[in-house]
């Protein structure tokens, strides 16, 4: 073998070396999993109604939106002693550290602005760094690991996002029915148990970050594949620099414009789920009536009777179940779906996952049993209302569209995008995830308030009509012939 020969192949890494290169997505999506789960109900704790929730869950796309590109571009023209994509990976895990351990404390903390301001603000800093982490990880695995070793690399990437996002979803569940913790809240408080799973959540991200970072010695520029850091560019004046970066999106590949419209409804659908779960179970399920989530109402009635505050904080644990259950199952439909991508194409595949999800959020208005059951979970057993237990039948297809989510838009996009541009072109196609996100965020609680006059079960069901809508976009979608026809499981989150 030649010189230049050795220098444009990757070596071959063991399975450790693999597992150390993503184990830091672990903990990142532990933490993304908890803000997911548990935002909402912080945020209605400390004061936002149901109109307003979606407003401040529009934090995750803008980041989204700003942040990945950004960081996309930058870090396919960096190299120091940290290396390429460790020094931003690094400095998200710190950022969202911060904002984990402050947000639950907002109410002991700001002084200088209300509890639900300085929340909000926390949220936008987590958002910002989950995003500064994200978008370094996914080009990470392809900078390291040969093209022989590349599906074992996203696997074991795709289970550490999943193992991550389950044990992030369940944890105040667990220190509330394993611990002992409190999961209700007092008026303008967070729960212990929140508390605690963010506290706990920090720690886990920063730690699997400090792993990834200190085990992963990244590869030079011009070895082992790696195209050399273009100096010109870096000489370009900034106005310049962003110039191109939006002339990149007019010429974008004709088959990321039509995945757009696929990824548009799929995220607006998602978007609803993450901000609206909660309101909608409680209400549906638990029987809460919708005015226990208005701040006015609130205000006027003092101090919220125990039995209501007993099923929000019930109803919020169970939505960590939810969110975990989904978890689950999109990590078993992970391990088949490149094996039935291959059978029946990738296309089909993506189309089949999607009308699942949509049957799954439509399913949810049918379980609307009170009676009461005790669930055995293995480690503990809950006093849960019958439908709550068949929410986890609608969290098959919920974890089926996911696993698609996750990885078919990536897999029919892939070999479009050139090897030098690939960070920034990742960046862009976030577009594609933020900007539904933010539609969603304007027009949903709008469309709660005025429409379904907060009934939050009927918002959940046009989030199953959009996933509808996404799984019929799909048939649009043309597909690259040269394209390969590897299956990669990249968290396309947006934050």
């Amino acid at each position: 073998m030649t010189r230049q020969q050795t220098q444009n192949t990757k070596p071959k890494l063991s399975f450790w070396q693999i597992w150390n290169v993503s184990f830091g997505f672990l903990g990142v999506q532990f933490g993304f999993a908890l803000q997911n789960a548990n935002a909402s109900r912080i945020l209605s704790d400390l004061g936002a109604d149901l109109h307003s929730l979606s407003l401040f869950w529009l934090v995750a796309p803008v980041m989204g939106l700003i942040i990945q590109p950004i960081v996309g571009s930058a870090s396919d023209k960096t190299w120091n002693r940290l290396g390429r994509r460790n020094p931003y990976i690094l400095a998200g895990g710190i950022a969202a550290a911060f904002g984990m351990l402050l947000m639950p404390n907002s109410s002991n903390i700001a002084t200088f602005m209300t509890p639900l301001l300085f929340g909000a603000m926390m949220l936008a800093l987590m958002d910002a760094a989950f995003n500064l982490a994200f978008q370094p990880f996914r080009a990470l695995v392809s900078d390291m690991v040969s093209e022989d070793q590349r599906n074992l690399g996203y696997s074991i990437q795709s289970f550490l996002i999943n193992i991550g996002a389950v044990f992030g979803s369940i944890l105040p569940f667990l220190l509330t029915n394993v611990i002992g913790l409190e999961n209700v809240a007092d008026k303008g408080e967070v729960a212990p148990s929140v508390i605690w799973a963010f506290y706990i959540g920090a720690t886990v991200m920063l730690g699997s970050v400090l792993w990834t970072v200190l085990r992963t010695k990244e590869y030079a520029p011009g070895e082992n594949g790696l195209p050399e850091l273009s100096q010109e560019a870096e000489k370009l004046p900034l106005v310049e620099r962003l110039s191109g970066f939006f002339g990149l999106m007019k010429t974008m590949p004709e088959t990321m414009k039509r995945l757009a419209v696929v990824q548009f409804f799929s995220w607006f659908a998602l978007f609803i789920m993450w901000v609206y779960t909660m309101p909608a179970i409680t209400q549906h399920i638990w029987g809460v009536d919708a005015k226990w989530f208005d701040p006015d109402y609130l205000s006027q009635v003092g101090q919220v009777p125990a039995h209501i505050a007993q099923a929000k904080g019930t109803a919020g644990d169970w939505v960590g179940i939810m969110f975990a259950a989904y978890s689950v199952f999109a990590a078993i439909a992970s391990l088949f779906m490149a094996k039935v991508a291959n059978q029946i194409g990738r296309k089909l595949t993506y189309s089949v996952s999607l009308l699942a999800g949509a049957i799954g959020y439509i399913s949810i208005i049918f379980w609307q049993d009170s009676t009461l059951t005790m669930v055995n979970l293995g480690i503990t057993e809950i006093e849960v209302p019958q439908g709550a237990v068949m929410l986890l039948i609608s969290m098959i297809g919920v974890g089926m569209a996911w696993a698609a989510i996750l990885a078919m838009p990536y897999a029919i996009l892939a070999g479009s995008l050139p090897p030098k541009q690939t960070g920034v072109y990742m960046g862009i196609f976030n577009f594609t995830i933020a900007a539904p996100q933010i539609v969603s965020g304007l027009f949903a609680g709008w469309i709660l308030t005025s429409v379904f006059e907060n009934q939050a079960i009927y918002i959940m069901m046009m989030a199953g009509g959009a996933m509808l809508l996404a799984a019929l976009a799909v048939y649009f979608v043309k597909e690259n012939g040269s394209e390969t026809t590897e299956t990669t499981s990249e968290q396309a989150t947006a934050s």
